[in-house]
This record gives structure tokens, C-alpha cells and sequence, in this order.
């Protein structure tokens, strides 16, 4: 169902405010000014064992303003829509420009601020890919079908406790540019978990079981029959979670590993996704979770994986939390290619870093979660590609003898270059002969990014292709928050180094 953006926002005095904002940094001096109108509505539900333990629904509305002045940037922000406030928080933008060229010539820096060139977009209007908005849902509808749900899993023999909780976002941005570019964007997005508890009473041992459905760029569709199938998911859960209960821990050692779509799109999300930041490649990011070692230099050289590695940035793929018409800085949504052939042949950018760098085009990832916070380079929809002609995931583990298969993310250990990691998993079943042999507990596997990349033999076809993702990805100081999705199909890697994660404090 295609949707037009809410009149209640088109309502407000957007070219109004930016015309005022935009003549008052011409008229300054400013080489290069942006106006960013944003409202952005979140709301989330939680419940425990099928009550309410929490609700919030909050609204984020204002307007900010960035320009170039003097080779150095200039931000401000404002929450009063009107002209003279608009023209008032464009003054305080240049100010703040010129002072930072003070202080860097103090530095004894040359360097100046330059933004790639952008073709000019004219008047445009984007609408993300839903069908029913979630606020257009009643309240208690949500926290009826929560409860319904986990009342469904409390039933079942052998789950003492459920956590449910529900996301949404409805997020309104209006752009504009002293080129002449002009963007309203509406954007919908859910995340809806539940996390069945098993506790033994005879020895206290305890485990979970989580719901492998990813968030999405959706709307209430998402809950009740599009995208996903709830009822087998829940139906299962209690029988997995018992299974696991019982299962032996593993023993520690080197497997092949095949990783199921659910687990493999947060190592890509650490190992690839953040590595290939190019802010975070030239050390410009690095206070929040550190640089890169996919270092400039070995843009076109860097073996990142094996040749059946093919990874994509994009920020068109439907339903992708990091899809969007048009990024914050007026560049219009791409797709294009990070590594090919397992060698890094890309970079995500911004205008700023494309131009430093000598890149061309920026291919669009600067984002601001909040009319208050300055754009930075975030990550797109980072994914691997699937084989075309590729296997099944039955048929990729009948070709284990002997091996691990991970399901669903859980923790996540990474240092701070994007090098050396840890994963674990919400369960994890032994290989022997190509067959699945049972649960195991306390799997984690470990590697350094290019070692664990490269050892990726087989990647699964389309059918097991799956657009996963989270809406908490940190970067930036104040630290900012985004969503963003990683599609990638099943895969195989061999000879992985598997650890044990129990300890003498027992199982948990």
C-alpha cells in the first residue's frame, strides 16, 4: 500500500523556515548551508509474563542548521518554528564556523571542509515501503497481541517466565539546500521480540530462548501475517528452549561452522559493517568503538574474505531500516559494492570524506537521529550477497562432517580496530555426517575478521536470503543511534576455533 506523508507534517512552515535559515547564511557567507526539519515519534511496549511492566511514547520535533563557512563546519539547532528563530539559529551556525577556523589555524591545520559535488534533486518526496502505520494501531491492540502471544509460550511445559516487548518509529524529515535541493521523507519501522525463560528447580540452572524475527522497515503488517510467520515461531520455542535445557556443553575445538542468517548478519554488522566506515578507516572516528584496520591504502588489495565473498552497502533495499530516498546532505539513496570477489573494493562516505579521499560521489550515509544532533557517516544496509545458483541450507549442512550450526544472535565481542571477535548464539546444534545431531550449549565462535571471512567456502542461495538488523547501532559523540538492516544468506566456513562459555559458576 503506497502512503503520502502526514498532512499534519506537511502542515508545518517547512519552506518557510528554510528559506529564512538558508537567505541568513547566504547573506553571512556561508559556501554551503543545509536546513533539516525532523519529527520523529517512538513509542515501545513491554511486557512481563504477559503484564505491563512499561510503556513510552515520546516526540522529537525540530530543525537544525549546518553550513560551510570559512573552510570549517558550523551546526546549530532550534525547537522555536518561527522566520526570525529559523534566521537566529542560521547566525549561530556561521558563528560557531568561524570560531572552529580559529581554532584549527591555532592547531596549525590547513586542512579545509569541501563536500563532493551532488547533483541538484529539485523538489522530491520519499515514503518508505508499509502497509499500516503502527500508530494508526490502538494502544491496546499492541499490548493485546503481546500479551496473547506470551500468555501462548507461558502455557507451554516447561517456560517460567516471557518477556515481550514492541518498537515503533515514524520518522518525518524535510531537507533543503542553498543548490536548490528539497526533500520531505516519511519513514515506518518496527521491532517486535519475545524471550521465553526456563529455570530447572532442582539444580537452578536457566536459559533463554528468543525470538529470531528480525525488526524491519514495516509497519503493523509486520505483526499480523507479512514478513514473518509468528505462529510457527512461537509454537516452536518451547520445545527448542527445552531441548537446550538438556543439551551438553560443548567441547571446545575447531569446526566447520555453518551460520544460519539470523546469527551472521550482526558479524557482519561488527566485522564489515563498521570496518568499512571510511571516517573510521582514516582515524577521523575513533573515540566510539575505534577505527578500522581495512585501512585506506589497501582499498583494492585487502583480501577481506574468500572469492565467494560479495558484499554490498545499499540504501535502497526494501524495507531496510537504513533505506531512505535521500541521506541528510541531499545525496540520493545507491547501492553499490564494498567487497567483490573477497578484495574490499569500497567505502561507506559522506560528501565531506568522499571529496577528502578523492572518491567522487558520496554515496549517501550521513544521517542525524535527531533534529538537535549534527549529520554523521552511519552505516547503510550492509548485506552479502547470495549464490545465485546456491544451496539450500539442508544441502550446505549435509556437506559438513563434522561442524556446528548457529542460529539466532545473542552477545558479541569485538575489538577496537574491527579485527579479532567473539560470537555467541541463541542455540547451536553438533554436525556429524551431514545431519544435525542435537543441540549443544556454551558455543562461541572466534577469529580475526580476514582469517574467519576467508575461510567462508559455500554461500546459500536466494531462498536462504534474510534481511536482518537492529535499531540500536552507537556511533559518534554525543552519541547518536541508528537503525540499520544486513541481509546475507546461510553460509559455511571451515575449520572455525570454537569455544566453551561455561564456567564454574554453571550454565546460563
Amino acid at each position: 500500500m503506497a502512503h503520502e506523508v502526514d498532512q499534519s507534517f506537511l502542515a508545518l512552515p517547512l519552506r518557510a523556515l528554510a528559506d529564512a535559515a538558508l537567505a541568513r547564511a547566504r547573506a553571512l557567507g556561508a559556501v554551503h548551508a543545509d536546513f533539516r526539519l525532523e519529527r520523529v515519534r517512538g513509542a515501545s511496549w513491554r511486557l512481563r509474563d504477559a503484564r505491563p511492566s512499561g510503556t513510552s511514547d515520546t516526540t522529537d520535533l525540530g530543525f537544525a542548521v549546518r553550513v560551510v563557512h570559512g573552510g570549517a563546519w558550523g551546526f546549530a539547532s532550534g525547537v522555536d518554528l518561527t522566520m526570525d528563530a529559523a534566521a537566529k539559529v542560521a547566525s549561530q551556525a556561521v558563528a560557531m564556523a568561524k570560531l572552529s577556523a580559529k581554532v584549527i589555524a591555532a592547531a596549525g591545520s590547513d586542512e579545509r571542509v569541501e563536500l563532493a559535488d551532488e547533483p541538484v534533486h529539485g523538489e522530491r518526496t520519499w515514503v518508505s515501503a508499509y502497509d499500516v502505520d503502527p500508530f494508526s494501531v490502538p494502544a491496546e491492540e499492541k499490548a493485546g497481541l503481546l500479551a496473547e502471544w506470551s500468555a501462548r509460550l507461558l502455557a507451554a511445559d516447561g517456560v517460567a517466565h516471557v518477556d515481550a516487548s514492541l518498537m515503533t518509529v515514524h520518522e518525518n524529515k524535510f531537507y533543503a539546500d542553498t543548490a536548490g535541493t528539497v526533500t520531505t521523507q516519511q519513514r515506518v519501522r518496527v521491532h517486535p521480540q519475545l524471550t521465553a525463560v526456563a529455570v530447572d528447580g532442582t539444580t537452578g540452572e536457566f536459559d533463554s530462548m528468543r525470538t529470531i524475527a528480525p525488526p524491519v522497515g514495516r509497519g503493523w503488517e509486520y505483526l499480523t501475517g507479512t514478513g514473518w510467520d509468528w505462529d510457527s515461531e512461537l509454537e516452536r520455542i518451547p520445545g527448542l528452549l527445552a531441548e537446550k535445557m538438556r543439551a551438553p556443553s560443548v567441547e571446545a575445538g575447531t569446526y566447520d561452522l555453518v551460520v544460519d542468517p539470523s546469527n551472521l548478519w550482526l558479524t557482519i554488522h561488527e566485522s564489515i559493517g563498521h570496518a568499512t566506515e571510511l571516517d573510521r578507516a582514516l582515524g577521523y572516528e575513533a573515540a566510539y568503538a575505534g577505527t578500522s584496520f581495512a585501512t585506506f591504502d589497501q582499498l583494492g588489495k585487502l583480501a577481506y574474505g574468500s572469492p565467494a565473498m560479495n558484499v554490498t552497502g545499499d540504501r535502497t533495499a526494501e524495507h531496510g531500516l537504513a533505506t531512505v530516498g535521500y541521506d541528510d546532505e541531499g545525496v540520493e539513496a545507491q547501492s553499490w559494492d564494498l567487497v567483490k570477489d573477497g578484495t574490499l573494493v569500497g567505502y561507506q562516505t559522506d560528501r565531506r570524506i568522499a571529496k577528502l579521499t578523492g572518491l567522487g560521489r558520496s554515496n549517501g550515509c550521513a544521517y542525524a537521529d535527531s533534529p538537535e544532533h549534527v549529520p554523521v557517516q552511519r552505516m547503510a544496509n550492509v548485506s552479502l550477497k547470495p549464490d545465485p545458483g546456491g544451496l539450500s541450507t539442508e544441502d550446505l549442512i549435509g556437506g559438513v562432517e563434522r561442524g556446528i550450526y548457529v542460529v539466532g544472535d545473542r552477545s558479541w565481542s569485538i575489538d577496537m580496530q574491527r579485527y579479532n571477535f567473539q560470537f555467541t548464539q541463541q542455540r547451536a546444534y553438533a554436525i556429524r555426517d551431514g545431519r544435525l545431531a542435537g543441540q549443544v550449549r556454551d558455543v562461541a565462535y572466534q577469529g580475526t575478521t580476514p582469517d574467519f571471512w576467508g575461510s567462508m567456502t559455500a554461500v546459500g542461495g536466494p531462498q536462504t536470503y534474510v534481511l536482518g538488523g537492529a535499531f540500536n547501532c552507537g556511533k559518534a559523540q554525543p552519541g547518536q543511534v541508528a537503525a540499520v538492516s544486513h541481509g546475507c544468506p546461510t553460509a559455511v566456513f571451515r575449520g572455525v576455533n570454537i569455544l566453551n562459555t561455561s564456567d564454574e559458576s554453571g550454565r546460563s
